[in-house]
């Protein structure tokens, strides 16, 4: 089951709102995948999802670390998966999938295999220097409810 969206943001605020509005929705276990271009915006709006979650400390991308964890309401595991492909028997991503906490994963496409079925899936578009394109997909019933909460007010 999955129902899909599409939004456009006109400036880094917008997308920060939308950001934000998803983190709010966002419970223990919850994963999102986000993919775009380089300087698309996929750390800027984990920055902004953090910040819901109530993180305080500076998010920042783990292309090196590959992952980093964060406190806030609840633990905050962000995963840039870009470099992790053959690594994968080694890192246990169920771990962070089902430890308690939200999980975003940057470049989830490397990894599509070891995904959870039901997910939030956001693919970021550069349309222009501020203007953002995001399609948003569902992927179960829990996502597919946040995904009204979002759009159908």
């Amino acid at each position: 089951m999955n129902q899909e969206w599409t939004m456009i943001t006109r400036s880094p605020e917008e997308t920060a709102k939308l950001a934000e509005r998803i983190g709010a929705l966002l419970n223990e276990n919850d994963v999102m995948t986000l993919e775009g271009d380089l300087g698309a915006g996929k750390t800027t709006f984990t920055k902004a999802v953090a910040a819901a979650l109530g993180v305080t400390r500076n998010v920042t991308s783990p292309t090196f670390t590959i992952m980093k964890e964060y406190k806030g309401r609840l633990p905050f595991y962000h995963i840039d998966a870009y470099r992790i492909e053959d690594q994968l028997e080694d890192f246990g991503l169920e771990d962070y999938f089902e430890g308690g906490g939200v999980t975003v994963v940057e470049w989830a496409s490397m990894i599509e295999d070891q995904l959870p079925p039901d997910r939030l899936e956001i693919r970021i578009s550069y349309l222009g220097n501020t203007e953002r394109r995001f399609y948003i997909k569902a992927h179960g019933a829990r996502y597919i409810t946040i995904g009204k909460e979002l759009f159908n007010k």
